[in-house]
């Protein structure tokens, strides 16, 4: 009997290696086809691929996280504040904004249910974050009070949960950077944001699949404020 449930549990055991193995191949080839993509058609076959990963898995947060910020990708997209130039153009900016949107809270929602400490939910809340700066840019003026605040609160909740994250940091950087100087914003003020976001960058360990992005952004947005 205890040889059987020896070998039981070396079968259990290479199989959940064999699964694991076969996750990390296919999470990947899908952050290769993020990386390269060159278009929101490109985009949208990441999102579709992390999510197949997700729903085959059901334990893990991370296709769900990486499927959204595919999608705030695609999104920045229609800013050219955000971008230098207006890539996609769309007759109502509104309704494709708040389209995306619903999808990357979503897909939120999903990781968020899934993650399993503070550092995991101080990433989908960055998240969650640029979701709502998106919808505040179709129109500041009026939308900075509602997205604008929800925006901001996001990333302290993230900054809460998880202090060294750069990714907060780099996105309140850019938040100030874009905000006038009557309304609290500018170089001065956004420069030790991306400081901490490119020390934080620096000392980070990084962790196969997990978020490490922001420190080739943050570098040239520090130098921009000198």
């Amino acid at each position: 009997m205890k040889h059987l449930l020896l070998s039981a549990a070396i079968v259990i055991s290479i199989a959940a290696h064999a699964q694991s193995d076969k996750y990390v191949s296919a999470m990947k080839q899908s952050l290769s086809m993020m990386d390269s993509a060159k278009s929101a058609a490109d985009l949208e076959s990441a999102v579709a691929s992390f999510q197949r990963i997700g729903d085959a898995e059901k334990t893990q947060w991370l296709p769900y996280y990486w499927a959204a910020l595919a999608l705030t990708s695609e999104g920045w997209k229609y800013f050219p504040q955000a971008t230098g130039t207006v890539e996609l153009k769309v007759s109502d900016l509104s309704g494709t904004i708040t389209s995306l949107a619903s999808r990357i809270n979503a897909l939120a929602d999903k990781a968020d249910a899934l993650a399993t400490d503070d550092s995991a939910k101080s990433e989908i809340l960055t998240i969650r974050n640029m979701a709502a700066t998106q919808q505040m840019l179709v129109d500041p003026q009026s939308r900075y009070m509602t997205f604008g605040a929800q925006a901001a609160s996001d990333l302290q909740k993230a900054q809460t949960l998880n202090s060294s994250n750069p990714r907060v940091y780099y996105l309140q950087g850019m938040a100030l950077f874009g905000t006038p100087e009557q309304f609290g914003g500018g170089k001065a003020v956004a420069k030790p944001l991306f400081q901490k976001a490119v020390d934080f960058g620096k000392a980070e360990q990084v962790k196969p699949l997990y978020p490490h992005w922001g420190l080739e952004m943050s570098v040239p947005m520090l130098a921009a404020c000198q």
